[in-house]
């Protein structure tokens, strides 16, 4: 019979995001994040590849983006609306992660498998990041996927790209929970 850790799994079942625009001040320090982002790095790895890796983005360059967005969001013809609402992503946050997808050359390990790990390593450390009593969400939007601003803006190599940007921060309100998938209606038990 399994060893049940009832706190882990009531955690699970009650996590919830925290929008990005209601995370302040104060955030982690710097050793916070590393034992966030280690939790993190735990995150299943087909091949023990590492797909993946941390740009933490402190205030500064925060900031730098922020700057970069307009231009970007110009020379791509984005509506001004679209331009503004990424630009504040950036400018209003005081402390983000992008996680970055960096698939590595195997054999036996597909590139989407590489993905999906780096898709899971970004709710790790937003699930990390709650547990440890921070406010946590994990974003991405169009400057993220546009080549460009991730190789200016974030240094990434050209087979590189964003799998998330988690942004971490002290909660100032608490979000209502939000409606749930409906179990049955996304399971299919198959029995023979």
């Amino acid at each position: 019979m399994p060893t049940p850790n009832p706190e882990a799994l009531a955690f699970l079942l009650s996590r919830r995001s925290r929008p990005a625009k209601t995370l302040a001040m104060p955030v982690p320090d710097q050793a916070m994040v590393e034992t966030l982002l280690t939790a993190a790095a735990r995150t299943p790895d087909h091949g023990k590849l590492e797909p993946w890796r941390f740009v933490v983005l402190t205030k500064p360059a925060l900031t730098r983006l922020a700057a970069l967005v307009p231009a970007r969001g110009a020379a791509l013809g984005i509506a001004p609306d679209r331009i503004a609402k990424a630009q504040d992503q950036y400018a209003m946050a005081d402390l983000a992660v992008a996680v970055v997808s960096s698939p590595k050359a195997s054999d036996k390990i597909p590139p989407v498998e590489q993905v999906y790990s780096a898709g899971a390593v970004c709710l790790a450390l937003v699930n990390a990041a709650l547990a440890a009593g921070w406010g946590a969400n994990w974003l991405s939007g169009w400057p993220s996927h546009d080549r460009d601003f991730i190789r200016d803006g974030l240094g990434l190599s050209d087979h590189e790209s964003i799998a998330g940007l988690i942004h971490i921060g002290t909660e100032t309100s608490a979000p209502p929970d939000r409606p749930r998938p409906d179990l049955a209606a996304i399971t299919t038990w198959m029995t023979a």
